[in-house]
């Protein structure tokens, strides 16, 4: 076995159908008294549910939570926050709410506690990411790990089909690129394999019974630990790529990744034939680019950068800016090869199956 390092990220998870009425019990523990919600302006209602149930530990609502987190709108949370005299952030809904509560607490430190209603693994991350002047930067910080997460599968099943596969592969691509990531450690790649399996089960029972808690929960627990992967080691091309996409093209996020991993995947095939043998086994697949490409065309979601806003004469710009600065990935990150997988992407070519020894 090759030499490794493992660090452990403390995170206190609540597992369970019906668990969100442990929410009271949650902030109590950590020590709170003053909780601002958060969620997005479509996720209003949501927000009001958690506010009846803590009551007067309620310090108010703030539902401007947005994809990639534009720095204004994380100046404003801060500031309402402040004001509020808030001492934890309750961020329910999926990965544009948390990541707004990592914004609030990377310059105040204020505890966040998430509640997941997507597959989206932010909440299980000491990963921030702020866009500003249409450039999507990202860091790593311990502050903004979230000190609780509540994982409530009756939660998700709100989230229509459709944005659960994609919210779903947007997960396995957290698993998938841990699995080659440079600090790669065999604790991480167990979680990987087995995050992907859970959702390659779960995903298709979810289409086609989309109140099935069973299926719901299979999707919810393989995205925790997708999102401990994404916490825990490095990522590569993939992230990269769709962080260059989202951030400089306002794109959906879990869209986003859905239409790239397969692309990314190919690209790094022969380069990381260990990683694909076990996406693919976890798949249940013969190759794990494909595998992952026909599990989302399967399910009925988009394939295309086109069909979801790229415009087509922003290639060439967006593989300059993926590979303006140098990123650990297993196979050379060049140029040419970039702008041919971001076209294949942008038409959604299936990739071609490619032996280990290629």
């Amino acid at each position: 076995m090759q030499p490794f390092v493992y660090n452990s990220q403390a995170s206190r998870v609540v597992f369970g159908a019906g668990s969100l009425r442990h929410l009271v019990r949650e902030i109590d523990l950590l020590g709170a008294r003053r909780a601002l919600v958060l969620s997005t302006p479509e996720q209003r209602s949501s927000a009001e549910h958690v506010a009846a149930l803590i009551g007067e530990r309620c310090a108010g609502i703030f539902d401007r939570a947005v994809m990639h987190v534009p720095i204004e709108t994380a100046r404003e949370a801060r500031e309402v926050a402040a004001r509020l005299n808030a001492d934890c952030a309750v961020a329910i809904g999926g990965g544009s709410t948390t990541g707004l509560g990592k914004a609030i607490a990377l310059e105040s430190s204020l505890p966040i506690l998430a509640i997941p209603t997507t597959y989206a693994g932010s909440e299980m991350t000491p990963i921030y990411g702020i866009t500003e002047a249409g450039l999507k930067k990202t860091g790593r910080d311990a502050r903004v790990l979230p000190k609780t997460v509540i994982y409530d599968p009756e939660l998700t099943t709100g989230l229509p089909a459709q944005l659960s596969v994609t919210s779903g592969i947007n997960a396995i691509a957290h698993a998938a690129e841990g699995l080659y990531a440079q600090d790669a450690n065999p604790v991480m790649s167990l979680f990987a394999e087995e995050g992907i399996r859970a959702l390659a089960q779960g995903l298709p029972r979810v289409v086609a019974s989309p109140d099935d808690i069973a299926a719901r929960s299979d999707c919810l627990y393989g995205a925790w630990l997708c999102g401990a992967v994404l916490g825990s080691v490095g990522m590569a091309l993939h992230h990269k790529l769709c962080h260059t996409l989202g951030g400089s093209y306002n794109l959906p996020h879990a869209e986003t990744h859905t239409i790239v991993l397969p692309h990314a995947l190919a690209y790094n095939a022969a380069a990381a034939p260990d990683a694909m043998h076990r996406i693919a086994r976890a798949l249940h697949a013969t190759d794990a680019a494909q595998g992952v490409f026909d599990l989302a065309q399967s399910l009925g979601v988009t394939v295309a950068l086109k069909d979801i806003g790229m415009p087509a004469d922003q290639l060439d710009r967006c593989a300059g800016i993926a590979t303006q600065n140098a990123y650990a990935n297993p196979r050379p990150v060049e140029r040419g090869a970039i702008r041919a997988l971001l076209e294949d992407a942008y038409q959604g070519k299936r990739p071609a199956a490619r032996a280990a020894s290629d």
